[in-house]
């Protein structure tokens, strides 16, 4: 049963469970970002927004611990991390399995499972009865047998976010996890993965292109934009006078109707945050 809103404790007074400190990376000569100082809290869902080469992917790999710091520091639980931790779970890029790949939907699962075991994994009964667990949890019954490639984008995602699930995580990273889908599977994806930091107190740590599918599920944003970032809530991020002043160059920031619409990214940014255009043409407010 869902507590009372006044009985649930805000996302910043609880656990911190990532933490990174001054931290800076660059991609040969150029600065991806620097002196990045960011606490993500226990149930807290932070969305990472910025044009690409940002830097916003490899932020995860750095969380990862698929890739190094340039300087600072990042710690996951209180530890410095480390690479195969199974307490982080990865969503990646929707990309269709191709048809005729001989894989059940099931044994997609059951990767997260058993696949970080050395050799030939053995099926346990343990194993299957938290194959079935996860499936239910992602409502994914109905197909639990089917063939991967014979799935929908949205059907095959939903098990990508059940294999991300099996570690327990405390963490859970996305990366662009709504790319490619539909507007009825970009809502039950992302309503799974809310789920999971509601019931679970997971963090969500949420690299995407367009806000407007999370919006109301977003506690904080992280915008990265050439070499620079800010932190804040929605309100206090996505505004003109914020990106103005983060690109350099007039930015502005539409709302209609609950969307958010950028305009005026500079043509030079390679950009792919939420939905912007040259010229805005936004519906009128209800």
């Amino acid at each position: 049963m869902t507590e009372p809103l006044e009985l649930v404790t805000p996302p910043e007074r609880r656990e911190v469970v990532l933490r990174l400190r001054e931290a800076s990376l660059g991609f040969g000569d150029r600065t991806l970002w620097s002196g990045l100082d960011l606490d993500v809290h226990a149930g807290e869902f932070v969305a990472v927004l910025g044009p690409n080469g940002s830097g916003k992917t490899s932020l995860l790999r750095t969380i990862l611990g698929q890739q190094r710091l340039d300087a600072g520091e990042i710690a996951f639980e209180g530890h410095p991390v480390r690479r195969g931790d199974r307490r982080i779970g990865y969503i990646p890029q929707q990309k269709l399995i191709p048809a005729g790949t001989p894989m059940r939907a099931r044994d997609l699962v059951a990767l997260g499972v058993d696949g970080h075991r050395w050799g030939l994994p053995i099926p346990r009964r343990s194993d299957r009865a938290q194959v079935d667990r996860l499936i239910d949890d992602v409502g994914a019954r109905r197909y639990a047998n089917t063939p991967v490639g014979s799935l929908s984008g949205g059907e095959q995602q939903r098990l990508r976010v059940a294999q991300a699930l099996a570690g327990d995580p405390a963490l859970l990273l996305c990366d662009e996890p709504l790319l490619s889908l539909d507007l009825q599977h970009q809502r039950g994806v992302s309503e799974l993965i809310d789920r999971r930091r509601r019931e679970h107190d997971s963090a969500v740590v949420f690299v995407t292109h367009d806000v407007n599918p999370v919006l109301g599920m977003v506690d904080r944003v992280l915008y990265l934009a050439g070499g620079r970032f800010r932190a804040g809530t929605p309100d206090e991020v996505l505004r003109s006078d914020v990106l103005t002043d983060l690109y350099g160059t007039p930015v502005d920031v539409i709302r209609s109707r609950g969307r958010i619409v950028v305009v005026g990214i500079p043509d030079a940014e390679t950009h792919d945050h939420h939905e912007h255009t040259r010229e805005a043409h936004p519906e009128p407010a209800a």
